[in-house]
């Protein structure tokens, strides 16, 4: 936010009364809040640009990180983190194999290709023309693999994606991410057929609980927190008639009524794709579950900066990177997040 449109925000705060003078102190402690955790986040990046998990370079928690810094409403090369941005981009670039791949040989490759090709859709326009000219080439390469991997010879999990770019499963912690790279690759103007999308929803759809409302890691399986906001986030962002539809309202209302714990387990995960989902949800469930996400995630920051909680073992620069993403998610600064600007053509929505 430029500090023009900062004041000008400050004066209209100031001049509606009580509700609004709340919304401005949670906005400046939430504005300082991911400062402090930007401000980690550059002290854990390698100098190659890299983000580590495991004390490797990682291309889907460096693209995380990149998201992260984006969502807050820094660009490359621009601005007090632009080089930071500009050299994790890179990074993940270098990384991707000549078919397609950001990663080999590891269990969460599908996790890194649907987060890094997320990641360059939302980069491609914000960089310089030679730079965007390799962003859109990689980003083809990896919607390709997706298109590839998604599953389609079993019935219970067609549509789906698992770990590995081959085999039968699915599981829809996985699929969040692959439909949300789609999704932001198809808003871009990568080639993806709608019925690819209509396909992983309906997934997606498989996987959920009608009597609760609520979303399991996979057909049949047990209900979690962390799988209804993937549920409910995917619903959200597939289409202009899934939005507040049967489905999606549903899985709001459970949110609501379970909210996520800091001691939970996949509480970061949780949080990230609850808060994501309610404020594409929008309206009364946002606003309930809004002081929730902040109270929270404010209490529970550390002096350093970072986020750690029930996963910060694997990495604090995950965990921090997703609390960012919850924190800034009204600022709409990632193209994906936007509200309905537009409906999905051709295809069933």
């Amino acid at each position: 936010m430029t500090v023009v449109n900062r004041s000008v925000l400050i004066c209209i705060l100031l001049a509606c009364g009580p509700a609004c003078a709340q919304m401005r102190d949670d906005r400046e402690r939430v504005e300082t809040s991911v400062e402090k955790g930007l401000k980690f986040l550059k002290t854990m990046q390698e100098k190659n640009g890299a983000w580590t998990m495991g004390g490797q370079g990682h291309p889907a928690i460096t693209s995380l990180a990149v998201l992260a810094y984006l969502s807050a409403g820094h660009v490359p090369g621009e601005g007090p983190y632009g080089e930071t941005v500009d050299k994790g981009i890179r990074w993940v670039l270098q990384t991707q194999t000549p078919q397609g791949m950001f990663s080999q040989g590891h269990y969460t490759d599908m996790y890194a290709q649907g987060i890094c090709t997320l990641m360059l859709s939302e980069v491609v326009g914000m960089t310089d023309a030679a730079t965007s000219k390799k962003i859109r080439a990689a980003l083809e390469k990896g919607v390709t693999v997706l298109l590839k991997a998604q599953r389609n010879s079993s019935a219970l999990h067609k549509g789906g994606w698992r770990y590995s770019a081959t085999g039968d499963d699915a599981d829809l912690s996985v699929t969040g991410w692959q439909l949300m790279a789609l999704r932001a690759a198809r808003n871009v103007g990568c080639d993806v057929p709608a019925e690819r999308i209509d396909m992983a929803v309906d997934y997606v759809l498989r996987c959920r609980e009608a009597s609760t409302g609520a979303f399991c890691y996979q057909p049949g399986g047990r209900a979690t927190l962390a799988c209804t906001g993937t549920g409910l986030l995917a619903l959200e962002l597939t289409g202009k008639i899934r939005h507040k539809s049967l489905e999606a309202v549903k899985a709001g209302s459970y949110v609501l009524k379970n909210l996520p714990r800091w001691e939970s387990e996949h509480f970061l995960y949780s949080i990230y794709y609850c808060s994501q989902g309610m404020f594409q949800l929008g309206q009364n469930y946002w606003e309930a579950f809004r002081p929730h996400v902040l109270k929270t995630l404010l209490d529970h920051q550390q002096g350093n900066g970072s986020w750690l909680g029930n996963e910060g073992a694997f990495s604090p620069v995950y965990t921090t990177s997703m609390a960012i993403l919850a924190l800034t998610v009204e600022n709409r600064y990632l193209p994906i997040y936007q509200r309905h600007e537009e409906e999905m053509p051709k295809g069933k929505k």
